[in-house]
């Protein structure tokens, strides 16, 4: 079925303290509203929950909503702040993050924070509703140009939608090299559920200390105690003590898993975390795009997130040591770079469905931990 698609074009005026429905589509509607930050806000609202979007402030996915359910980490902030500094505002379910650098920036590194695009000011925001081969649907999108002279110039073009009666959401990212040289590109779609206490880990990547490692050099604002120490050494030689949510275990400030993912026939790698109920949340990315896994624990009394995978292009420990292990893609002059994901919530038939699928990938039979 060809897409038939109206684009809509944002402008700041649109938004004010008080929410405006801007859109109805349906069972699909777009309001706009103003934080009491001043941050910009977009909701996209279908009959199964609601997406918050912050349109001009790095196009994050501020929180995700589905069947009841808060998806969105615990964080220390109750709304976005006006900046540019990552860990200042550090609140979201979705941060795109690059795309000129990753990670924690290395003592030779100039980089911040995983780079440019978590707060970048979008210069140009715009909404698309439609019709596709899935049903009606509802998104934003928008352009941020990125340019430093004699070092960089590109387009990010990230992209949401919102199908109607769908209890999961697809997001996208664009970058186009405008200069006539070749560009590096790093890129992590940093991405923050909030976990369960008995919930469990459930993905397509086999559960070794081969194929799930812990990571041993810390970063900076790390200061481990000695039990902390201990427990990253028992995860190094058994990750799967990770994979469930005990109450009481600690991930406190955080702990950082790589892995290597395997992908069904389509070239989907899939990650759940199903609740005690039987229902999960559930991401799903291509290997082939993001080639690198990430996973991020961090259990604390003020912040409680599960990246239960950060679909990626390199590790990180900022450019300089990723450049050094070969995980900088090339985007050559004029040229693109792309991905695509999904991620939401399962009911438990579903998710009884996708373990075994899971299973069947890895190849032993059962995904379950």
């Amino acid at each position: 079925m060809a897409t038939t698609e109206t684009c809509i074009h944002l402008v700041p005026q649109l938004f004010a303290e008080r929410e405006r429905t801007l859109i109805e589509h349906g069972p699909l509607s777009v309001s706009t509203f103003l934080f009491d930050s001043g941050v910009c806000g977009i909701r996209l609202k279908n009959e199964r929950g609601e997406l918050v979007l912050l349109p001009y402030l790095g196009q994050q996915v501020w929180s995700a909503e589905f069947d009841g359910r808060n998806l969105t980490m615990k964080s220390m902030f109750a709304e976005p702040r006006p900046t540019s500094h990552m860990l200042a505002t550090f609140g979201a379910f979705v941060v795109h993050c690059g795309a000129t650098a990753i990670g924690n920036p290395a003592k030779e590194d100039t980089h911040p924070l995983h780079g440019e695009l978590p707060n970048a000011p979008y210069q140009e925001a715009f909404l698309v509703t439609g019709h596709d081969d899935r049903g009606s649907y509802i998104g934003l999108g928008g352009h941020y140009q990125h340019t430093l002279a004699f070092s960089h110039n590109y387009l990010a073009t990230p992209l949401v939608k919102l199908h109607a009666a769908a209890a999961h959401f697809n997001l996208g990212m664009t970058i186009t090299n405008l200069k006539n040289s070749p560009m590096d590109l790093m890129y992590m779609a940093h991405i923050n559920f909030r976990p369960v206490d008995d919930g469990r880990l459930v993905y397509s990547a086999p559960c070794t200390a081969q194929h799930v490692r812990v990571r041993a050099n810390l970063p900076g604002h790390v200061r481990p105690s000695p039990a902390y120490v201990k427990f990253i050494q028992a995860l190094q030689q058994q990750p799967e003590k990770a994979d469930r949510f005990t109450p009481g275990l600690a991930f406190d400030p955080e702990v950082v898993f790589y892995l290597d993912y395997l992908a069904d026939e389509a070239g989907w790698a899939h990650t759940m975390q199903v609740y005690p109920d039987g229902t999960a949340d559930f991401i799903r990315h291509k290997p082939a795009q993001l080639d690198k896994g990430v996973r991020w624990i961090c259990r604390t009394p003020d912040q409680d997130a599960l990246g239960m995978i950060l679909p990626a292009t390199a590790g990180p420990e900022g450019y300089t040591v990723e450049k050094a292990k070969g995980y900088i893609k090339t985007v050559p002059a004029g040229g693109t770079w792309q991905f695509a994901l999904t991620m939401g919530v399962l009911g438990a038939e579903a998710a009884v469905k996708m373990e075994e699928k899971i299973g069947q990938i890895i190849g032993n039979g059962t995904a379950g931990r």
